[in-house]
């Protein structure tokens, strides 16, 4: 079994971290260094998946699910408008490897991709 991620840590308290939103099944918080005004993140309460590409294979359900909590928080967050982004591997950028999706929005600089 791996090490829990640290999602799952401040999940379970064990990191701090303000949960801005949460369903059954993911939760969102904000990036702890902003690409953008609006840069929040969408997580998968499970780390059963590695990224988006894993997810989108073994339950599409929840990958639709995050993409709505995404929505739901750039309506509150922003003016609705929103960039979407999953890292997909190291060379991508991703650094955690329990898969999340940055939520960007609010005065995004031309070229900017998030981390």
């Amino acid at each position: 079994m791996s090490e829990p991620s640290i999602f799952t840590r401040i999940l379970q308290g064990e990191i701090p971290a303000e949960i801005i939103a949460e369903t059954e099944n993911a939760f969102a918080i904000r990036d702890i260094a902003p690409q953008a005004p609006v840069h929040l993140l969408v997580i998968p309460k499970s780390q059963e998946y590695r990224n988006v590409v894993e997810l989108a294979a073994g339950d599409p359900a929840l990958l639709t699910e995050l993409i709505g909590l995404a929505n739901t928080l750039a309506a509150e967050h922003a003016d609705g408008d929103f960039r979407l982004v999953f890292n997909t591997g190291a060379g991508a950028g991703q650094t955690v490897f329990h898969v999340h999706a940055h939520v960007l929005a609010g005065g995004l600089a031309e070229g900017s991709l998030g981390g």
